[in-house]
């Protein structure tokens, strides 16, 4: 019986935090043909039509599904990175013969994604609301 490859929650976890907007963690999980990394891939030939679409967009507009993308891969982070070690080897480790252990490099990862998510979160729903209601007038 063939063992399949252990799939580290750290690893998923650091990959969602840094590289989230663009699905690699989704990847990494299940493999080339997931539905949602392709979701998140797309969102960049989603912000050129925005951007090719109308005439000297604002850049956040532009940027606005790329944002989008990245703040799900915050949640996605800390959705792996909170889910116990049992779970998640009965989820992705089932065949690999082998256990999870979280250390610490986890717990600072969870603290940086609730951080800058947070932060970018917070940002985006400001600037939204600012091009809103008020047209830009604040920046």
């Amino acid at each position: 019986m063939p063992s399949t490859p252990h799939k580290n929650k750290t690893v998923a976890t650091a990959l969602a935090f840094f590289l989230g907007g663009l699905g690699v963690h989704r990847f990494y999980l299940r493999g080339p043909v997931d539905r949602l990394g392709l979701l998140h891939v797309c969102s960049i030939p989603i912000a050129g039509i925005v951007y090719g679409a109308g005439r000297a967009p604002n850049p956040f507009w532009v940027l606005l599904p790329l944002i989008v993308s990245w703040l799900v891969g915050f949640i996605e982070a800390l959705v792996i990175g909170l889910t116990p070690d049992e779970k998640w080897d009965a989820r992705h480790n089932a065949a690999s013969g082998t256990t999870s252990r979280s250390h610490w490099v986890l717990a600072v990862l969870l603290v940086l994604t609730m951080l800058v998510g947070t932060t970018a979160l917070i940002a985006t729903i400001s600037r939204l609301f600012d091009l809103l209601y008020t047209g830009g007038a604040y920046g």
